[in-house]
């Protein structure tokens, strides 16, 4: 018997925006799953179709998603958020190069960071 199956993901977060504060802590979930989770489906995606590989997804995004996503302040707030991310990096790659095991994690950030 031949069937389908389908993938359905749902995102969501709660409202982080805060302009009133400069940091704040709460916005770093928005900033984590942009990094760790939106960007590499959207590699993959790419990849899929650059390697002719058929694939459907459903993906649905909560109004409070779509609307932070979407900020010009939060945007800005990203890019500062990945600036210093990608010089913590640098500067652990440059600490930890007297340790060639450790420093693979901290290159492999570095890349990934990228």
């Amino acid at each position: 018997m031949n069937g389908y199956l389908s993938f359905v993901l749902h995102a969501h977060l709660p409202y982080v925006r805060h302009p009133e504060h400069k940091e704040f802590l709460e916005e770093d979930w928005l900033y984590e799953a942009i990094t760790e989770t939106y960007i590499p489906l959207l590699e993959m995606f790419e990849n899929l179709t650059k390697d002719n590989i058929p694939w459907n997804l459903t993906i649905t995004m909560s109004g409070t998603l779509v609307n932070m996503l979407n900020d010009s302040l939060l945007r800005e707030r990203y890019m500062k958020h990945m600036d210093k991310l990608l010089e913590f990096c640098e500067l652990e790659v440059e600490r930890l190069k007297e340790y060639p095991d450790m420093l693979k994690v901290a290159n492999h950030n570095l890349w990934f960071n990228k």
